[in-house]
């Protein structure tokens, strides 16, 4: 295998991509920040000197995502279609759960794109938190997932989902498992609470059994997520917008087994 970023001198330079037909590529990463718990209970409560810290760090993800090939040597410039960056508050490992994806159509991939949001975010809340916890370290900043192009897709081993559980079980009917997608017996539908949302309700995905729906459509889905965890009563707190598999949906939308199915607020980056 050689390096492509490598000619036939050994010179560094930049891969022409001009030639290559345009797909639909996207990548995922992923990273975390430790910290003090009471460094971590500030940035819960909103009381850092700085102000809004997750809100600045998102901001600066998204910023890097785009600007990576004046960071990064031989570098495109892509015209990035989505970015987002997001946050899981880790109490017991005391930790910020760092993730980004990046999408484009395009003849080069995002990888990254995404490395970078997600290493400049955890940077910047560094720099957010640093007045009262200079200890703070910086890890596992890794490529988890990548879709498109001629190499093909990709999926770290053993990857584990950021998620966040709500409530832990064998996957009976009626209890929910967490996973990043449907792992337990009985045929179930993965929900996933994005952006902002996810902070604001510390949910990030589940799987629920199917048979426990009131009815099958996502107004039903929501009555049982309600029933299941009382932070889902948030889904209903100002205006959270829905996609069953990746396409926008309403209430009556249906919904089956193994769909996956996402709530998140009217913005999430781009």
């Amino acid at each position: 295998m050689s390096l492509t970023h490598l000619n036939a001198r050994g010179e560094a330079h930049m891969v022409d991509v001009a030639d290559k037909p345009e797909s639909r590529r996207e990548a995922s990463a992923s990273g975390d920040i430790s910290m003090r718990p009471e460094t971590l209970a500030l940035l819960a409560e909103g009381g850092l000197p700085k102000g809004d810290v997750l809100a600045t760090a998102r901001i600066a993800g998204i910023q890097a995502a785009k600007r990576t090939h004046e960071l990064i040597p031989l570098c495109h410039a892509l015209a990035l279609s989505r970015v987002t960056v997001d946050f899981r508050l880790d109490e017991a490992e005391s930790r910020v759960a760092v993730t980004a994806t990046c999408r484009l159509n395009g003849r080069t991939g995002v990888e990254m794109e995404a490395l970078t949001a997600v290493s400049v975010a955890c940077l910047t809340l560094y720099d957010m938190c640093k007045a009262v916890d200079k200890s703070m370290e910086i890890g596992a900043v890794r490529l988890d997932t990548k879709t498109g192009g001629k190499s093909g897709d990709y999926r770290r081993e053993a990857f584990e989902s950021h998620a966040a559980p709500i409530v832990t079980g064998e996957g009976q009917g009626g209890e929910v498992s967490v996973g990043s997608r449907c792992d337990i017996a009985a045929p179930c539908i993965r929900v996933k609470c994005l952006a902002e949302l996810r902070e604001r309700l510390g949910v990030g995905e589940v799987a629920v059994a199917l048979d426990s729906l009131e009815r099958s459509d996502v107004a039903g889905l929501k009555a049982t997520l309600k029933g299941l965890d009382p932070r889902f009563a948030g889904l209903d707190e100002g205006r959270v917008l829905c996609a069953v598999n990746q396409v926008m949906a309403s209430d009556t939308t249906p919904v089956t087994n193994d769909d996956e199915v996402a709530f998140f607020p009217p913005v999430t980056g781009g």
